[in-house]
């Protein structure tokens, strides 16, 4: 037989423990082009820029 717990764990020792457990938002910057909130170090989903120059033609997959 499996060894069983001696105490039942309290409610605010079993919270301590799942302080970090929480979801956090994400960080949000403004594209410094169109000005649209995106996730920092990606392309613009809005209008394609990345670092002040455009990176995705986004004309030429709206056309296909």
């Amino acid at each position: 037989m499996p060894p069983h717990p001696k105490r039942r764990t309290s409610p605010g020792r079993r919270d301590r423990r799942r302080a970090h457990d929480n979801l956090e938002s994400r960080q949000l910057v403004q594209c410094s082009n169109c000005g649209e909130m995106r996730l920092p170090h990606t392309v613009c989903p809005n209008c394609g820029h990345y670092k002040g120059r455009e990176v995705v033609n986004l004309e030429e997959k709206k056309k296909k």
